[in-house]
């Protein structure tokens, strides 16, 4: 006898994370995880905070410079992110 319900692992788990909203805290978590593989170790080394919040990614960025450089590229990050970690996941990016 063949159950009806039957799906599978991945579809159950997609289907849990949009029902508890928690696929944009996971993508989150994934970014910073990859923040230096991304960007490279200099960009790394020089963000003190990172979070998202309504599609918005806030940075901290410790040296004025290179925050200045990454006002300039906000268009490439927005693109470089939503490329490697999941479709239309930051809108903004807010550097201060």
């Amino acid at each position: 006898m063949q159950r009806q319900n039957d799906q599978p692992l991945k579809e159950v788990i997609a289907e849990l994370l949009q029902s508890y909203h928690l696929r944009e805290k996971m993508n989150e978590v994934r970014l910073v995880q990859q923040w230096e593989q991304l960007f490279g170790k200099t960009i790394s080394k020089y963000t003190d905070k990172m979070f998202v919040n309504n599609k918005k990614l806030y940075l901290h960025i410790s040296s004025a410079p290179l925050r200045q450089e990454m006002m300039y590229s906000k268009d490439k990050m927005i693109e470089r992110i939503n490329e490697a970690i999941d479709k239309d996941f930051i809108r903004e990016v807010v550097i201060r």
